[in-house]
């Protein structure tokens, strides 16, 4: 699963979503449902600079991990996880709770499918070593029989 299919199973599982985008810490965009590229970077740098505004505004200088932010018209969520935002644009009156949770999630499973991804990936090729030929009983490859050969008549008698 790469970011762009995380948000598009985002906005599939929760329809209160209407667009979201998923960016670095930086603001730089990884994936956004808009079809036009700016608005991700519009929503992505709208939701940072909120982040950073909470995070300045408290006083135990923990780092805020997520925030709404309300108009009439509707709400702009981000939600921060481990240096990346994901933040989404809702309609009025959205159910807080379970748009937080699929934020979350999304970010979530995204982190979970890059870290097997990492660990799927093969690993250097290792050196070729050259292999003795062993020595020994354990070693033979010959099949030995338990019968009795029997031995064939002397033609010369």
């Amino acid at each position: 699963m790469d970011a762009a299919q995380a948000l598009a199973d985002l906005t599939e599982i929760s329809a209160q979503i209407e667009g979201a985008v998923l960016a670095e810490g930086d603001g730089s965009v990884i994936a956004s449902t808009f079809p036009r590229e700016e608005r991700g970077a519009e929503l992505a740098r709208a939701a940072l600079e909120l982040l950073a505004a909470a995070d300045q505004s408290r006083a135990d200088g923990q780092e805020l991990v997520q925030l709404q932010a309300v108009t009439p018209r509707g709400s702009l969520f981000a939600v921060r996880d481990g240096g990346r935002v994901v933040a989404a644009l809702t309609g009025a009156k959205p159910t807080v709770g379970l748009v937080f949770y699929d934020l979350k999630t999304c970010l979530r499973m995204l982190e979970r499918e890059e870290a097997k991804a990492e660990k799927a990936e093969p690993a250097p090729a290792a050196k070729a070593t050259e292999t003795k030929p062993r020595v020994g009983k354990a070693a033979s490859t010959r099949k030995t029989s338990t019968k009795k050969k029997e031995e064939a008549p002397d033609e010369g008698s």
